[in-house]
């Protein structure tokens, strides 16, 4: 399902409509909202809304339980961490209890770190499988999302729920959700804006299925995620792509 918007401001809207949608929704039925949240810059103005009247009044934060589907593994107050940019955006912002927030420790031991942050996840859901309500995703210019990068072996991880990543050129690792993980969910969102994404998002949605090379193509939780975009990310969809909105 696609939908586009005019612009960077009405999409991060309709993204933090959608969060506040479905924690209402969840927290009704389960007492209990769990999202799992992405980095970079697509989503800030997303998180800095959901810290802002009426959204911020409306949500049901004691019920809400925060995580992250990947994380680059450097200090917290780093700003290319992406638990910094949630909390100094929203999180700090809102009545989130602390036991509510589920942040992976990642510095110096990625792979310590993807089996932490795996067990965790198990422990929390247990007894039943982990299934998030929500999961935010973005898009990167060489099709990768959340940290599952083109060629990577957790790409073919089919039992752990959490992996060690590296992305080629970078001095640290990172950890990230795997394909399983997130399509287990009952919603995944895409934030795609900018026309620097057009062309890989035509790639994604309109090419040949090349999983290895794209790895935003293996997400297909609750049917197929739900992608927002803005026009510009959009300019290059063919009218048929582009059309497939709800």
């Amino acid at each position: 399902m696609i939908r586009i918007f005019p612009d960077y401001e009405s999409l991060s809207r309709a993204a933090a409509e959608r969060f506040a949608h479905r924690a209402g929704l969840a927290a009704a039925a389960q007492d209990l909202f769990t999202v799992a949240l992405s980095g970079s810059a697509t989503p800030r103005r997303t998180y800095e809304l959901l810290a802002e009247p009426p959204l911020r009044d409306r949500i049901p934060w004691e019920a809400v339980h925060v995580f992250w589907g990947d994380e680059r593994c450097v200090p917290p107050d780093n700003p290319r961490s992406n638990v910094h940019l949630a909390r100094t955006t929203f999180l700090d912002r809102v009545p989130l209890p602390p036991e509510n927030l589920h942040k992976p420790s990642c510095t110096d031991f990625p792979h310590e770190a993807a089996q932490q942050y795996d067990a965790f996840i198990e422990a929390f859901f247990a007894p039943d499988p982990p299934t998030f309500d929500l999961i935010f995703l973005g898009l990167g210019e060489d099709g990768h999302t959340a940290s599952l990068f083109p060629g990577s072996p957790a790409l073919e991880e089919t039992v752990r729920l959490v992996v060690e990543a590296h992305k080629p050129g970078e001095s640290f690792g990172r950890i990230t959700f795997t394909p399983g993980l997130i399509n287990a969910a009952d919603e995944v969102i895409f934030l795609v804006s900018g026309s620097g994404k057009a062309r890989i998002l035509r790639e994604v949605l309109e090419g040949p299925h090349r999983p290895r090379q794209l790895p935003a193509q293996l997400i297909r939780a609750g049917g197929g995620p739900l992608w927002l975009l803005d026009e510009e990310a959009a300019e290059l969809l063919q009218p048929v792509t582009a059309g497939a909105i709800p």
